[in-house]
């Protein structure tokens, strides 16, 4: 029989009397009802201390104390009860305070098809029963701390499209049947897991409906197979912070080239120890990300490289890029970050940078970029931040840098640079930092 527990008493004594009707007439129409139920025996009130009624969690402003405390219980009513709802197909508590482990009557939700729980502090390893739900499509268990092996055998459902893991003390490696495991997957996130070691097995080509593939933050080892390139709806690849390596020719982003739905490439913090393809330039049309920092990545930047007309970000810093800036620059008309710090890059900055007008943040930093500053960086009115630091920079500081009225930083620390500190420099009226120091400026500080 069903129970109602209610914190007041007199509610719970007019529900079983029919007296003192007259005098809570506002309170008719409800108490009628369920004291009509509890004449008929299909359903009981019991009365409880207000203290106890976990109700008020989700209704009243309580004190922290009591919050907590009704909190801990809910959760635990939740974990005895939601599991019989065997009609139940979303279950979504992400970003809660749930702890403890997954209870293996998951699997009695056979009628799931979205179960999302991110952002808990679930524990224990994830419970096999996991399988028992056939009607799965989307599984969020990433930013938990569930441990032990990572068994991909447990998600072999076919319904399944999105698996999320990332950020958890998982361990394990990727199995060389996965695709045949998860046949019709299309998110997969792996990323920031505690030890998932080896390396990305040939047989991924077969993902032929994947479109998202998050393996970053991992242990990860051995070449980045070309049969990535087989993967022709995917749009997004995070590889970064790995120990991936490749060719020296970086043949794997050449297979890329086949993705023309690929918007971002994320490869930082891999020893990939390779030149840049002038295939780099016939990647997605519609690439919008590329970043790739420190991954020892040596020689010039290929001029094919302005074939990236949808670039918004550029990250290519802590390599050993040489030779100069190619001009091709000047057509990624939508680049907003152009990340090209601590390499080894000579020439001039040049004027094609001054096509850019949505440019936000420009890196330069760290190189041996000599001559001028082009006068018409003043025109970029976009620019945040401007960091051309270490170089061999000469001449005079653009009386036109005055028009960036909201240039957070400017730095141009150790340089070459002559002449006299411009007074227009006093209107960067947002900057938070300006570093001008090691350089030769002289004269007076404009006021």
């Amino acid at each position: 029989m069903p129970t109602i527990y209610c914190d007041n008493l007199g509610a719970t004594f007019m529900s079983k009397n029919p007296v003192l009707h007259s005098k809570v007439k506002h309170d008719a129409v409800d108490f009628h009802f369920v004291r009509h139920h509890v004449n008929i025996k299909k359903v009981r009130v019991v009365h409880i201390h207000a203290a106890d009624q976990i109700a008020d969690t989700l209704t009243k402003a309580l004190p922290k104390l009591a919050s907590e405390k009704n909190i801990f219980k809910l959760a635990l009513t939740l974990r005895l009860h939601i599991f019989n709802i065997s009609s139940l197909q979303i279950l979504s508590l992400w970003k809660n305070n749930l702890s403890g482990f997954l209870p293996r009557e998951i699997g009695n939700l056979t009628k799931m098809q979205i179960l999302q729980l991110s952002g808990n502090k679930l524990i224990g390893k994830i419970p096999k029963e996991i399988s028992n739900l056939v009607e799965l499509e989307k599984l969020d268990l990433s930013l938990n701390s569930f441990s032990g092996p990572l068994d991909m055998e447990i998600f072999n459902i076919s319904r399944l499209r999105i698996i999320e893991l990332s950020l958890n003390n998982l361990s394990g490696s990727l199995p060389p049947n996965m695709c045949s495991i998860l046949p019709n997957i299309e998110e997969l996130f792996l990323g920031g897991l505690t030890n998932l070691v080896g390396t990305i097995p040939h047989s991924i080509s077969n993902f032929s409906k994947l479109t998202k593939l998050e393996l970053s933050d991992n242990k990860l080892t051995g070449l980045i197979p070309n049969s990535l390139g087989y993967l022709t709806n995917l749009q997004f690849l995070n590889l970064g912070e790995n120990n991936f390596t490749s060719d020296s020719s970086l043949s794997f982003l050449t297979s890329l080239t086949n993705c023309k739905n690929l918007t971002d490439l994320y490869l930082p913090f891999n020893p990939l120890n390779g030149m840049l393809p002038a295939s780099t330039g016939n990647l997605s049309i519609s690439l919008r990300k590329f970043y790739a920092g420190n991954c020892k990545i040596k020689g010039r930047i290929p001029n094919e490289v302005g074939n990236l007309r949808s670039l918004l970000d550029l990250d290519l810093p802590g390599n050993n890029l040489v030779g100069s800036i190619p001009t091709s620059i000047g057509n990624l008309r939508s680049l907003q970050q152009f990340n090209l710090n601590n390499n080894k890059l000579t020439g001039f900055i040049g004027d094609n940078m001054c096509k850019l007008q949505h440019l936000g943040d420009i890196y330069l930093d760290q190189n041996q970029l000599s001559g001028y500053l082009p006068n018409c960086l003043g025109n970029i009115t976009s620019l945040r931040e401007i960091c051309l630091g270490s170089n061999k920079l000469s001449s005079n500081i653009p009386p036109s840098l005055g028009n960036l009225q909201d240039l957070v930083v400017l730095d141009l620390s150790s340089n070459n640079i002559v002449g006299s500190l411009p007074s227009e420099i006093g209107n960067l009226k947002a900057a938070t930092l300006i570093d001008l120091s090691m350089n030769r400026f002289s004269n007076g500080i404009p006021r």
